[in-house]
């Protein structure tokens, strides 16, 4: 049986129905905004693998070409991999759901999304967030929902709910927003500079915006909601646990408070190592299997990291709690790349290269669901094996890789000088070295690194992760906390926050929310905000002793641009039949050229003669015939009343028989021959563009420097009339 429902969020409708598609599912939905249609489906195993030792969920979001009205452009003609827009919606909405579960729960769960109309104005992302909540509500899968999630904007100074594409090109905030009834979960997006203050309001507006979907996914749930199954989670033994700890107890703190990241992990798997080995032999392997001493070893460790934090006021690495790791970095390392730049925060580090290119290396991709479909500014984040000192299968980015390496681009991307900068600008990060956030320290690298190479960023950016230390009560609420600066990878683990925050002086332009609580108070993130602030304030000091402003110059391997304009009516010309034209000046010159519909050329080149012969090629064929000046022209055609001379390529004029000499001309070939160059200036244009030319005067001009001890010349040439003519 079919059931609907119709939320509205600022004026906009979201209708919800269950029970019509996918009904083999454990839950299922499609949501609805607009004409945008996404259903969400979701299943959970009946019973966990053998051995399982960690809680198996995909999340998985597709589009299909059909949404759009359009076939896929491929030879297959159907969809290929995902998309990179499709992995990150994939991350929007695993993210939020995946702390609901319940711990020690290892059945696999998969939630699906697939697109299934698209109006080209809403975007699926936030729906297919909210779809999973409401697919997981309703279903018998274990999970501590329901979510609300909003997209908010920010228009003229105004908070807007779920903006279309088109509300969003006008928009300084565009954030991702998701709540539960009174805290929030998870949140990411980029703005425009904005202030900490209008940030923290627009986190309220958010919440307040998540309350109708919420209340409506109760009603639901207590109405048409499937009763929830019953689950075994995984229990370690307590004799075990209690063993364990007996066993390490005096080298937990010691080990812990090892300052090298490499020499605690060395410690750590020592220590536990040898305990283990006793634990087996005490209880017995199938007692003691590897998941229960992975699991037993877990949270002897973590409780030990928050107790060190909470009641003795301790980081692993020795900082006060708002304290920063040391502070780096250099640019110019790399002689080729047109910028580069590495920066290291403690023990991590990023190495990052800018490369300009043309327009035309811009980045294009379908966008059937709206939005943006071109890059000019694009950002490739990498994360080596070796960067965590381990070893691994190389392969081609994942989506932690793509997720990165998008939270680093937005977070730069608003201080791009879009409009005034004609060139495409790629950086790419390598994680060398990680032990905290690396895509934090890739905004930062990123930032030198443009500047390095003369892009004249707004202001710079950097950014930071902030953490949070909980300790909750009996009815799950947090009663005691501490927020951590500049997170390292054992207190991104153990404890219960990663929010990373990126700016420049003037405001927040990245943010991303990852929590492994249900939910926290946004008075609590309104501190960890303020923290991120004097943080990057910090950061950005230490950079600006680096470099602090763009470079005036470019790298001599950087392409110039010169961009000149000639009249739309001549682009044609330019081009010449099957591009013949602009094929051959691209192969002389060695530049790139873009031609631009409104008559704007730009030639791109690295070396100055091939730029030099661009600008003389496109100016011969695209040139104007202007009056008053002389030209050195080919005869091209011989009449009774005069001969045409082609002054410029493809343009020619009538030097009219009376205008061929300062004396009476019986005949045209008495003066001139076809294939003669002659000097001629330009008497007139007529309301047709019919062009007027005379030898006659331009011998005059000649004749008055040489009486004048000057030499003749023409602007357009080197040369001047020669005595014969």
């Amino acid at each position: 049986m079919s059931n609907k429902t119709t939320i509205e969020i600022a004026g906009k409708q979201i209708l919800l129905e269950t029970g019509k598609m996918a009904r083999q599912a454990d839950g299922a939905v499609t949501v609805q905004m607009g004409e945008t249609i996404i259903l969400v489906a979701a299943v959970a195993a009946a019973e966990a693998r053998s051995g399982q030792e960690f809680f198996p969920l995909t999340v998985d979001y597709r589009e299909k070409a059909s949404a759009a009205g359009q076939i896929p452009g491929s030879y297959f003609k159907r969809e290929g991999r995902p998309s990179e827009k499709e992995i990150l919606t994939c991350r929007l909405t695993d993210r939020p759901i995946r702390p609901l579960f319940p711990k020690g729960w290892f059945n696999e769960v998969q939630v699906q999304t697939l697109l299934l109309s698209a109006d080209g104005e809403n975007d699926p992302d936030i729906l297919s967030i909210l779809g999973a909540s409401v697919a997981l509500t309703v279903s018998d899968i274990p999970w501590a929902g329901p979510l609300g999630a909003v997209r908010v904007g920010r228009i003229n100074g105004e908070f807007v709910a779920n903006p279309t594409h088109s509300e969003r090109e006008e928009s300084d905030l565009d954030l991702i927003y998701v709540g539960n009834k009174t805290d929030v979960v998870m949140y990411e997006g980029s703005a425009q500079e904005i202030s900490e203050e209008d940030f923290i309001a627009a986190l309220r507006f958010g919440q307040e915006a998540c309350q109708p979907m919420i209340q409506a996914q109760e009603a639901w749930r207590d109405s048409i909601g499937k009763p929830k199954r019953d689950i075994v989670t995984m229990q370690v033994p307590k004799e075990v646990t209690a063993e364990a700890s007996s066993l390490i107890a005096d080298k937990v703190i010691p080990t812990l408070l090892i300052e090298s990241k490499k020499e605690r992990e060395a410690g750590w798997k020592a220590i536990t190592s040898e305990a283990g080995s006793q634990l087996v032999e005490k209880f017995g392997e199938d007692v003691v299997t590897g998941q229960v001493l992975s699991d037993v070893f877990y949270k002897i460790q973590k409780e030990a990291v928050r107790k060190l934090i909470l009641d003795e006021g301790k980081r692993l690495d020795g900082r006060q709690f708002y304290d920063i790791r040391p502070i780096s970095s250099e640019v110019g390392l790399l002689p080729r790349a047109h910028g580069s730049a590495l920066f290291t925060r403690g023990e991590t580090q990023a190495l990052t290269s800018a490369t300009m290119g043309t327009l035309d290396d811009a980045q294009s991709f379908d966008a059937y669901a709206g939005g943006e479909s071109e890059k000019q500014f694009i950002l490739h984040y990498n994360f080596p094996n070796f960067s965590v000192g381990e070893t691994g299968r190389i392969t081609g980015p994942g989506r932690r890789e793509i997720g990165h390496g998008a939270l680093a681009e937005r977070s730069i991307a608003p201080l791009f000088p879009y409009e005034s900068f004609p060139y495409t600008v790629r950086i790419t990060s390598e994680v060398l070295e990680s032990n905290g956030s690396s895509s934090m320290a890739t905004v930062c690298a990123g930032s030198l690194a443009l500047m390095d190479a003369g892009v004249p960023l707004k202001s710079p950016a950097a950014g930071i992760s902030i953490g949070i230390c909980t300790q909750t009560d009996e009815d799950d609420q947090i009663d005691r906390y501490q927020i951590l600066t500049d997170i390292i990878g054992w207190e991104d683990a153990f404890c219960d926050m990663d929010c990373k925050i990126a700016g420049s002086a003037n405001g927040i332009t990245g943010f991303q929310l990852d929590l492994k609580l249900k939910g926290l108070p946004l008075g609590i993130m309104e501190e960890a905000i303020q923290k991120a602030k004097e943080a990057r304030e910090a950061v950005l000091e230490k950079m600006a002793a680096t470099l602090a402003e763009p470079r005036k110059e470019f790298s001599k391997y950087a392409p110039r641009i010169t961009t000149v304009r000639i009249n739309p009516d001549k682009i044609g010309a330019l081009i010449g039949p099957g591009g013949k034209n602009i094929k051959r000046i691209v192969e002389e010159s060695g530049c790139e050229i873009n031609i631009e519909d409104d008559g704007s050329v730009k030639i791109y080149s690295v070396a100055e003669d091939g730029l030099n012969i661009a600008l003389q090629e496109i100016e011969g064929i695209t040139a104007e015939i202007e009056v008053g000046k002389t030209y050195r022209g080919k005869v091209v055609s011989i009449k009774e009343f005069g001969a045409f001379v082609e002054v410029l390529p493809g343009q020619d004029g009538l030097c009219h028989i009376s205008e061929l000499a300062n004396f009476r001309v019986k005949r045209t070939e008495d003066i001139v021959q076809m294939g003669d160059e002659i000097w001629v200036k330009v008497i007139g244009i007529d309301d047709k563009g019919r062009v007027k030319l005379s030898r006659k005067v331009a011998m005059e001009e000649r004749d008055k420097l040489m009486a004048d001890g000057q030499e003749a010349s023409g602007e357009e040439s080197d040369e001047g009339p020669d005595s014969e003519d």
